[in-house]
């Protein structure tokens, strides 16, 4: 099967493991040097970020897709959320 990044974009993501409805994929990582995809990111409940990833985004490795189908894609993914950034005071 052959599949345009420009396609990836207009599919939903799911997790198999619980069902979450996760979103919609928002960028894609490839290697370089191969050529590979090696992961898709879809933003996290913050929403999109204007510069770049967010700390909320699912950041999915190609392996933990499942299925790729014409509306959504499949994932077997165990997402562990970032711990918070640590604020200082300035009080």
């Amino acid at each position: 099967m052959e599949c345009r990044i420009a396609e990836l974009r207009c599919k939903e993501v799911i997790n198999v493991k619980d069902g979450a409805r996760l979103g919609f994929v928002s960028d894609v990582a490839i290697e370089t040097e191969s050529g590979r995809v090696v992961a898709i990111t879809v933003p996290g409940k913050a929403g999109i970020s204007l510069f770049g990833s967010s700390a909320n985004d699912y950041v999915i490795p190609w392996d933990a897709i499942c299925r790729i189908g014409d509306d959504i894609i499949l994932v077997d993914f165990n997402f562990k959320p970032r711990p918070p950034k640590e604020r200082h005071s300035w009080f």
